[in-house]
């Protein structure tokens, strides 16, 4: 039954993502790079270069709508500079490939909205992980389903939906191997404590109880002994090749390994102090050791393997950069690598000096609460659709990378909410799961404060935003009778599936009156 409503809600969002994919058609936003690179790579092997218009039959025409109508043959010879790793348009052209070419604005879409769906799917599984409700699972689904960014792009070939749904894979992995864990620790323990020879040392964080808590001080002595090896398993294994996968499509993905990472490790250190055993924190220590031994070369490794193609093309950008600049770069590298290291010195400086004015752009501090969200695609449009229901006003069509604003809203408050708990409890792993997303992909972004930077990053978090949610609601829920349960769940279900409902056509392209579009600016910022 549990599966079934899984996968019913799936269904449902991923309507939510497919209809219409192919509107507007036309190249939208950034489209423009990713979905022209993504063609040249599957057509050439490696990303093209493209004139921004193009004289045909002795007319100019803008190559972004020549490409939206099917002629997509204007690449360039010469290879293209690209700032980004090449998996998330290696992504793009797969479904270039499975959905019928770049004549077909579905085809460019269709990878992002797989990705988008896949995601529902995998957060419901997570917030099961963590709070083992159904109903609070369910309304973690139905959020992701219904939230506007989440929506937007999964509609839109671009790469942030990768790292989103890369990140949460990752993510969920890495519980089920908190679990296995556990598991193990707990079996281990039962047969070390019953040994003649096992040797007992008081836990002196028993001292330090207060005498009026509830009945859960710790065990009075703890155990000496080394117990199970925690650092591999093949959970943690596909984890971190998801996390490479991630930075193979945004350098942002490296955030998310380290993050990652440290608080897996520190769920073994602690769990194995949980289970009783005494020398936890110096297992711990040595186990993160251990599990870095192969975590690092396998995310390197992934990332690396990424680029392939830029390797096997004797054309790619600055493949021969080495061999032309003798003496140059990090001179004990073979000339291949050294080229690939210099590549990679210019994208960092593109990133860390990239502070040009756009219209849209947006403090990462305001991404939560959606103060400045991105306009996709604006245009006037003839009368149709919900148009025709007001004939002598102006008709447009939009996409606004704009979240639910109850979703965020509520999401920020409950993120601020969860800690407190967290604090008055003395203590809980599931905060950590629901900040950790925070820590790995919002965070940082407050060094880049002076970069020019986009609210539509912020897809990377929504899981985490849903999942503090999820946290303040399943501690309502164990609070409150069934009914009172039930009564939050449905009027937070039924208000963002309302405003959701209300602004589904401005994410999505529908023709709408004028009036009805600026009914949705309720920021002044948000226009």
């Amino acid at each position: 039954m549990v599966w079934l409503f899984t996968l019913l809600v799936t269904l449902g969002g991923g309507l939510l993502r497919w209809f219409r994919l192919g509107e507007p058609k036309a190249v939208v936003f950034d489209e423009t790079y990713y979905v022209k690179d993504a063609w040249t790579m599957l057509m050439t092997g490696e990303a093209r270069n493209w004139p921004d218009t193009v004289f045909l039959n002795g007319a100019e025409y803008s190559v972004n709508d020549l490409f939206a109508s099917g002629n997509t043959d204007n690449w360039l010879p010469s290879a293209e500079y690209v700032v980004h790793p090449p998996v998330g348009k290696w992504l793009i052209a797969l479904g270039l490939k499975l959905f019928g070419g770049a004549g077909s604005t579905v085809a460019w879409r269709a990878s992002c909205a797989i990705a988008g769906t896949v995601a529902i799917l995998l957060l419901i599984r997570v917030v099961l992980r963590l709070f083992h409700n159904v109903s609070v699972a369910m309304l973690a689904g139905i959020l992701m389903s219904i939230d506007g960014v989440g929506i937007v792009m999964s509609r839109t070939g671009i790469l942030d939906i990768f790292i989103m749904v890369l990140a949460l894979g990752a993510f969920q992995l890495l519980l089920m191997h908190r679990d296995w864990a556990v598991r193990r620790l707990r079996e281990q323990y039962a047969i070390d404590s019953r040994r003649r020879d096992a040797e007992w040392v008081p836990n002196r964080a028993n001292r330090s109880k207060k005498k009026n808590r509830k009945n859960d001080s710790p065990r009075p002595f703890l155990l000496r002994a080394k117990g199970p090896r925690l650092f591999f398993s093949w959970y943690r294994l596909a984890a971190t090749f998801l996390l490479g996968m991630a930075t193979g499509v945004k350098w942002s993905g490296i955030y998310f390994f380290a993050a990652f990472a440290v608080l897996s490790v520190l769920w073994d250190a602690w769990n194995r102090r949980e289970a009783g055993y005494y020398s936890w924190f110096g297992a711990g220590l040595k186990e993160g050791l251990l599990a870095a031994c192969y975590m690092l070369p396998l995310y390197v490794a992934t990332y690396v393997a990424g680029w392939a193609n830029w390797f096997m093309h004797s054309d790619s950008y600055l493949h021969d950069w080495a061999a032309k600049n003798p003496g140059e770069g990090i001179t004990w590298l073979p000339e291949g690598l050294r080229s690939f290291v210099e590549y990679h010195r210019e994208m960092w400086i593109f990133h860390t000096h990239l502070d040009v004015y756009h219209a849209y752009r947006a403090n990462p501090l305001t991404w939560p609460l959606q103060i400045r969200p991105t306009s996709f695609y604006w245009e006037k449009v003839p009368t149709q659709g919900l148009c025709t229901l007001s004939p002598n006003t102006q008709c447009v069509a939009a996409v606004t990378s704009l979240g639910n604003p109850i979703i965020w809203w509520l999401g920020s408050l409950c993120a601020i909410i969860a800690i407190v708990i967290a604090i008055v409890k003395r203590g809980d792993w599931k905060i950590w799961a629901v900040l950790i997303g925070f820590i790995g992909g919002w965070l940082p972004w407050a060094q880049y404060l002076n970069r020019t930077t986009f609210t539509f990053y912020s897809i990377v978090i929504l899981p985490w935003m849903i999942l503090s949610i999820c946290y303040v609601f399943n501690e309502i829920r164990k609070a409150a009778d069934a009914t009172l349960w039930k009564w939050v769940w449905g009027i937070t279900v039924g208000i963002c599936g309302l405003v959701s409902l209300f602004f589904y056509p401005i994410w999505t392209a529908m023709p709408v009156p004028y009036d009805f579009w600026l009914a949705h600016m309720w920021l002044q910022s948000w226009i």
